[in-house]
């Protein structure tokens, strides 16, 4: 028994706890304002002046927008760390803190 609890515990922790696009975009309110962390690969990569971000396609076809001064390369597929926003013209997105 305390070699599941070790082993999910090490699971866990490589793996991080990151919340799926779906349920951000089905319950925005839950997440304004809360630090998640999402996966996926990244695309639509743009930086004009100082505006700068990307889109961000889970494995399950889920996108949402990435505000980033960090910009990876498209195809990447990287964790983004980062704030729950909402702007009128693009709608919910991550401000991200911190991409791996």
């Amino acid at each position: 028994m305390k070699a599941i609890i070790i082993l999910l515990a090490c699971l866990v922790l490589l793996t991080g706890c990151t919340t799926s696009i779906e349920d951000i975009k089905e319950n925005p309110d839950e997440f304004m304002g809360e630090t998640v962390t999402v996966r996926g690969e990244v695309s639509n990569v743009i930086k004009i002046g100082k505006l700068s971000g990307f889109t961000l396609t889970d494995i399950e076809g889920d996108k949402i927008s990435v505000s980033s001064e960090e910009l990876p390369k498209e195809g990447d597929t990287v964790s983004v760390k980062g704030v729950v926003m909402k702007e009128v013209l693009v709608g919910n997105y991550i401000h991200a803190k911190d991409i791996r």
